[in-house]
């Protein structure tokens, strides 16, 4: 079996399943199954890799609970899409306080290709001045303006970003991210604080200068922790909230 041999210096001590799990997390960032793709089944993964169907379950199982890997009942394993309702809201922590769905609107104000500042460079893992592109959105629910973000990604992936693109895409931005560039967001970290809101704010989220502000600043990474978006949002939260589940 030619894809039973490991990486060569793999490391030894690793589980089973978890070789398992990098063998088929290598496979998604090389593309060879692409979003809302099928995976082999089971018991084929397992003479591809030469180990017993039970530690590929094991492996896919974890992939699952990751988000990367979508079981459907009858139907098999799918590559996760940013598409999907369960992970499409899976980044978006704001909720009424009345715990209504929120009808929401959202507005590109700008798209612009510039050289990144160094406090955004060094979180990229960029040299400063590198290319990125500064996109600003705005997000209304019910027709009040609550967040507006400052999205920086890497000129390099996004090649080809403009307003009129981001303004034609219907669905969720990170399925418009994975679809159009190829770039999958898996993970992020976020550092959330409380600020006062500066005039340019204000102005957007129709406020006083100086209203209470929550200020999250986000960190989204791809395959191998390879950061590849810095997203710094402004909330306004007279009406929201920032909701969080602890496991």
């Amino acid at each position: 079996m030619p894809d039973r041999a490991f990486p060569e210096g793999g490391p030894s001590f690793s589980p089973l399943y978890r070789q398992i799990k990098a063998l088929i997390t290598r496979s998604l960032q090389a593309g060879e199954w692409r979003p809302a793709d099928a995976i082999p089944s089971e018991i084929e993964l397992a003479a591809r890799f030469g180990v017993s169907q039970g530690t590929v379950r094991k492996a896919v199982d974890e992939l699952a609970s990751e988000n990367l890997l979508v079981r459907r009942q009858g139907k098999g394993t799918f590559v996760a899409t940013h598409s999907e309702e369960k992970v499409q809201y899976r980044f978006l922590r704001l909720t009424s306080d009345d715990g209504k769905p929120l009808r929401s609107e959202r507005r590109f104000i700008d798209c612009q290709r510039l050289r990144a500042p160094a406090d955004i460079a060094h979180p990229l893992m960029l040299r400063s001045g590198a290319p990125v592109f500064m996109v600003r959105r705005l997000l209304s629910f019910d027709d009040r303006p609550v967040v507006l973000e400052d999205i920086w990604l890497p000129g390099a992936h996004f090649k080809g970003l403009t307003t009129e693109r981001l303004t034609d895409c219907r669905g969720p931005l990170y399925a418009f991210f994975e679809e159009e560039f190829g770039v999958r967001m898996i993970r992020a970290e976020e550092k959330i604080r409380a600020v006062a809101a500066s005039a340019e704010a204000a102005q957007w989220l129709k406020l006083i200068q100086g209203a209470p502000l929550l200020s999250a600043e986000r960190l989204s990474f791809t395959y191998d922790d390879k950061p590849v978006e810095v997203r710094r949002g402004f909330y306004d939260t007279s009406f929201h909230h920032y909701r969080n589940t602890l496991n």
